[in-house]
């Protein structure tokens, strides 16, 4: 049978709220950088562990969409 937790326990429910992640590159290898939503500012950032090739990401937070770059096209 389910059971609630109780209150006051310190468990998170849902995302972190005010903070997002993004994917980066550290030293060739993938990593993901933790960024403030507020301020812009980066916070930290999760670096493969040794002999690994990608980082895992933070926990409950969540992922920036990527931007689309579109190529303008002059009208003439």
């Amino acid at each position: 049978m389910a059971v609630n937790k109780p209150t006051g326990d310190n468990a998170r429910k849902g995302a972190v709220k005010k903070r997002s992640q993004t994917k980066s590159t550290l030293a060739g290898a993938s990593a993901w950088t933790k960024r403030n939503k507020a301020s812009g500012a980066f916070m930290a950032v999760k670096k493969p562990k040794k002999g690994k090739k990608a980082a895992k990401k933070f926990k409950g937070v969540r992922v920036e969409k990527a931007t689309k770059k579109k190529a303008k096209k002059a009208k003439r």
